[in-house]
């Protein structure tokens, strides 16, 4: 060392003592000033680190329960060395996994799903269904990742929603049949709610604004918005975390005005929202990316036909991974024929039934929503017994499922039309999209000419639990079954809301 007195304290303040020849001296003030500078700035990045650390949040595998990290205390080194001579302020710790829990609140029945959540994954671990009002309504079953299980517990009359709530609360911390120790495992619940209207185009953080604007919005869906309300309502009661609304009609939010207007007064669009909405598109949203995924391509570089056919039943087309267009419209009344609802009609019939048949605005209702349909067409809505009556010979089973799969070929060639000159692929999903075979060949057949062919072989074997490809290798458009699973959807948004 040059001529240079040091004497350090404890907090490395040097009492700096300059050398006598001139020369020396200048050069001995340049560095204790550059030793000071880096000094500065390692005391200035210790004090940062300390201000931060209460500030962040650390996620047991990408648990959505912040939690400070602790810092580990520890004497300052009395010399002030390297920055890496000093403890680490962000000690490796391990947390308890928590768990999500997604709710679908019916007015006749409470549907829930539990979900154990790692940063990457999302495990799920019982799910199941309670009747309200109706003794020995209980349905219950547990999931693990390699077998079902079906609990038979004992007949209970749940009267309401915060029963049938509290009921499953008890369900989920049973030791022979839950999957936790206690509720507070649960670090987040995802809702399912049908209508969002215009207010919501993704899912968000409940509140008590967000709560106010759904019920502004019981006109839009009065069979379901109220008691998807009142779901979560009792589950903010019983529940101490955060809660996220994850909307049916989120996805269809990017159609464009040209698609979602009807032909009528805009007036009544203006004044009373009367437009399309589209619903099932927490499903829709999903196959697509599954669909992409099993593709290797960006879920937004992808153009879909999806096909989400059950006893509701509906399609999208998707471009570049938004919706660009939806059958369902205003309510899940319009769009293709179903279990019993009618779909498209000629508004001009209601008048007419009203004149000649007497039938009253809720007599029409009823029957275009409870009546109509494959129901209404051949006196089932249940397309495995109907396709059962139609092997035997019933011709009316057969005509029903010649209007069904009529409808949706309409449909279909509207939307390749529209996604025209790519489509990645046409997604059959949902109870009859994924285990009918016979309709699936009917909606493709003698489709070669846009470049739509089914492989006979390959769509027979389609009903597991995997995506299957059922395209012949001539076909132009790839065909796919993709299993929907609605619950994971709504869980793997609330997830990411929650971490956001």
């Amino acid at each position: 060392m040059d001529m240079i007195s040091h004497r350090w304290d404890s907090w490395g303040d040097a009492r700096w003592v300059p050398p006598a020849n001139e020369a020396m001296r200048g050069a001995a003030w340049r560095r204790r000033g550059r030793a000071q500078s880096k000094h500065s700035l390692r005391i200035m990045l210790i004090c940062l680190g300390i201000l931060h650390v209460p500030l962040m949040t650390a996620f047991n595998g990408g648990s959505p329960t912040p939690r400070r990290v602790r810092l580990t205390q520890s004497k300052v080194s009395s010399h002030l060395g390297p920055l890496s001579h000093f403890p680490n302020p962000f000690p490796n710790h391990t947390m308890d996994k928590l768990k999500i829990l997604v709710l679908n609140a019916g007015s006749s029945s409470l549907k829930y799903k539990l979900f154990s959540e790692s940063r990457a994954t999302l495990t799920p671990l019982i799910s199941g269904m309670v009747e309200l009002g109706k003794e020995k309504a209980v349905k219950h079953a547990t999931h693990t990742a390699t077998d079902t299980i079906k609990a038979s517990l004992p007949p209970v009359l749940l009267k309401d929603h915060k029963t049938a709530l509290s009921y499953v609360i008890d369900l989920l911390t049973d030791p022979t049949h839950g999957g936790l120790k206690s509720k507070s495992e649960i670090g987040g619940i995802g809702h399912r709610v049908v209508h969002g209207g215009e207010a919501f185009s993704a899912e968000t953080i409940i509140s008590n604004e967000v709560i106010q604007a759904l019920e502004d919005n019981i006109d839009l869906a009065p069979l379901h918005n109220p008691a998807n309300i009142l779901g979560i309502q009792v589950a903010q009661e019983l529940f101490d975390c955060k809660h996220v609304a994850v909307f049916d009609t989120a996805f269809h939010a990017t159609i464009p005005p040209a698609a979602y207007l009807y032909g009528l007064p805009y007036s009544l669009y203006e004044k009373y929202g009367v437009r399309r909405y589209g619903f099932h598109g927490t499903s829709h949203k999903y196959v697509a990316q599954q669909a992409a995924k099993h593709l290797g391509k960006p879920f937004d570089a992808c153009n879909f036909v999806t096909l989400h056919l059950g006893n509701g039943a509906s399609m999208s087309a998707i471009r570049n991974g938004k919706c660009i267009d939806t059958s369902m419209g205003f309510t899940p009344l319009e769009g293709l024929v179903m279990g019993s609802r009618s779909g498209d009609i000629d508004a001009a019939i209601l008048p007419f039934l009203h004149t000649h048949a007497n039938m009253s605005l809720p007599e029409m209702d009823m029957m275009l929503n409870k009546k109509s349909g494959l129901l209404g067409l051949c006196g089932d809505a249940d397309v495995r017994t109907i396709q059962t009556r139609m092997l035997e010979g019933d011709k009316q089973a057969d005509l029903a499922l010649d209007v069904f799969s009529h409808r949706v070929r309409k449909y279909l060639g509207a939307y390749v039309l529209q996604l025209y000159p790519k489509v990645d692929g046409i997604i059959f999903t949902a109870g009859i999209g994924e285990q009918s075979s016979i309709l699936r060949q009917r909606i493709c057949a003698n489709l070669g000419h846009v470049g739509i062919e089914l492989d006979d072989a390959k769509n027979e074997a389609a009903k597991g639990a995997d995506i299957a490809t059922i395209e012949s290798a001539s076909s132009a458009i790839p065909i796919f079954v993709v299993p929907t699973d609605e619950e994971l959807s709504i869980a793997q948004a609330t997830k990411r809301l929650l971490h956001d």
